[in-house]
């Protein structure tokens, strides 16, 4: 099987063939849509904005926005391996995945948890960024410790910013229109231009 056979679709019936390239248009043309609606590329980034996409992460943006990482740090430098550019993509990827399954089925908890896998990798950020610190501590090396970091600063970054409901009016900026204003529900409680 050659690639033009696999484009003109020459293995499907003829009486299918147009259906068959429909059904693909369609099935491509959502894919794009449901990208730009859910800014897919913004992932790419390392930008904090971007995860404000995910409405639940507000509260944990504010509270980052007025700690004293914001001067220093993004979500990225603290939430992903920085060991390789690879495993930074596929532990985003994976996490990723994981979150939008969580939001779209919308079975998000009340009160947010890291994982044990995201445990791990916050606290080798924190000896990562904190190595000088981290050296001065008994008993501390740079590699293990035998407690963890948020252990005694359970304040840092994110304050106290623990539920979904800690901080409903948290000032935090909006997201850009996704350019599909036409499907707005006009019973949306939002005010008319």
């Amino acid at each position: 099987m050659n690639l033009r056979s696999i484009l003109t679709l020459a293995d499907v019936p003829p009486k299918l063939r147009y259906a068959s390239f429909v059904g693909l248009g369609v099935f491509a043309g959502l894919g794009f849509y449901v990208a730009h609606i859910s800014r897919a590329t913004s992932y790419l980034s390392d930008k904090p904005e971007t995860c404000i996409n995910c409405h639940v992460m507000k509260p944990y943006y504010a509270s980052w926005q007025h700690s004293s990482h914001a001067n220093a740090a993004t979500c990225t430098d603290c939430h992903v391996p920085h060991d390789s550019l690879v495993s930074k993509y596929a532990y985003k990827a994976k996490d990723g995945a994981r979150h939008s399954t969580i939001f779209t089925l919308r079975k998000e908890p009340q009160v947010l948890r890291a994982t044990a896998e995201a445990r791990e990798v916050i606290q080798a950020n924190c000896i990562r960024c904190h190595t000088q610190l981290v050296s001065e501590l008994p008993g501390v090396t740079a590699h293990s410790t035998d407690r963890s970091c948020v252990e005694c600063h359970r304040e840092v970054p994110h304050g106290r910013a623990g539920s979904l409901s800690s901080s409903p009016n948290a000032l935090t900026p909006g997201l850009p229109r996704s350019g599909f204003d036409s499907f707005k529900n006009p019973h949306s409680p939002e005010k008319k231009q």
